[in-house]
């Protein structure tokens, strides 16, 4: 363990964090995953979006442009 892990969350520095993940990847593994097969649209139905979803999306357009 860190020395880090001892001290206050608020006497935490983002280079302190950093070192600790830094030594640590290392042991830190990711499977390799292949991309999953596209899906035909016409084999997609049943997908419901609530109403107050829709509103959402559909204000986010603003933000995009």
């Amino acid at each position: 363990m860190s020395k880090h892990t001892a001290l206050p969350e608020s006497e935490l520095s983002l280079a302190a964090l950093r070192g600790d993940c830094a030594r640590m990847a290392p042991h830190w593994t990711a499977s390799v995953k292949s991309a999953p097969a596209p899906v035909k649209p016409s084999l997609i139905s049943g997908v419901r979006i609530p109403p107050s979803s829709a509103r959402l999306i559909d204000a986010m357009s603003e933000y995009g442009d």
